[in-house]
């Protein structure tokens, strides 16, 4: 497969977040539940905000592919958060307000477009698709972490990932070749956005956790053992800070960092069945170390 694969924006897709999903679906957990749940929550402002923010450069984008790549960016964009939007509606009947949520990030995200240039708020999102496909191809590295993880909230997360790696690209491709940003705005852009995406998500998730009734010496115990399991030895994001620091390189392109075995196994799953649990199962059977089962992919 080429290493820069095709952006596919791929629509009515369904996976079931109608169902009896339990409250803790990433295995019992609240820490890891919540953390994906908050994602969830900050995914359509924070898609929003950067389409937004690649469309103030669109007119300007002048070669008929990258053209292209930029519409195929905004529709996928544009997907995820409409699925989000389904998941959140159960976080909603949880007792989640995420519409106030929502409004204040709408707020904070808005002011951040008044307030900064447009050459950095576009950095900004280059940067957020750089963290996003970090991530992403931590999946290559430590799936087995997400073997626990509710099948169907799996798979949702695991179509909006693979579609994250075939654009990650764009927004930088167009601050790069189009909005002329130089190295010190990428720099402060990362610095930035390093800061402020993990204590937007915490903040979340700390709201999450008093609305769930967890007393502070419980939460305090969730927030022990929960940022060891992100950033500790075996952790979420341990074997991916490579892929990290590798932005602040200054030859550093998308392109050339972040494994793409997940996305094969994913893609040939898909391609075959049409069908998003079907590939993260055969996602989930590569990293358990078994054998995809063919009989649910057929030809």
């Amino acid at each position: 497969m080429s290493d820069q694969p095709a952006i596919v924006p791929r629509q009515d897709l369904q996976f079931g977040l109608d169902g009896d999903i339990p409250r803790w679906w990433f295995g019992g957990d609240p820490f890891k539940t919540r953390l994906f749940d908050a994602f969830s929550v900050l995914f359509p402002e924070g898609e929003r905000f950067f389409i937004n923010c690649v469309r103030d450069y669109r007119d300007r984008v002048t070669d008929p592919a990258q053209q292209q790549q930029v519409r195929d960016f905004i529709r996928q964009e544009g997907q995820h958060g409409m699925v989000h939007d389904a998941f959140n509606r159960r976080l909603e009947r949880q007792g989640i307000p995420v519409k106030k949520i929502e409004q204040v990030l709408h707020r904070l995200m808005e002011d951040e477009r008044r307030f900064f240039p447009r050459r950095f708020t576009l950095a900004c999102t280059a940067a957020a698709e750089h963290m996003t496909a970090v991530t992403t191809h931590g999946f290559s590295v430590n799936g087995q972490q997400f073997l626990e993880a509710d099948r169907r909230v799996n798979a949702m997360y695991l179509w909006h990932g693979m579609e994250e790696i075939e654009h990650k690209a764009v927004a930088f491709d167009v601050r790069q070749q189009v909005a002329r940003g130089g190295y010190l705005v990428r720099l402060l852009a990362m610095l930035y956005t390093s800061i402020t995406f993990p204590l937007t998500v915490f903040s979340i998730m700390n709201l999450m956790f008093r609305i769930d009734g967890f007393s502070l010496r419980r939460r305090l115990g969730l927030w022990w053992r929960g940022l060891r399991w992100m950033y500790g030895r075996n952790g979420l994001y341990s074997g991916v800070a490579g892929h990290y620091w590798a932005w602040y390189r200054p030859g550093f392109h998308p392109w050339k960092h972040g494994g793409m075995q997940t996305y094969d196994t994913w893609l040939a799953a898909f391609q075959r069945s049409g069908d998003p649990l079907v590939a993260a199962d055969a996602v989930r059977a590569t990293v358990a170390g078994e054998a995809a089962p063919t009989a649910a992919l057929p030809a």
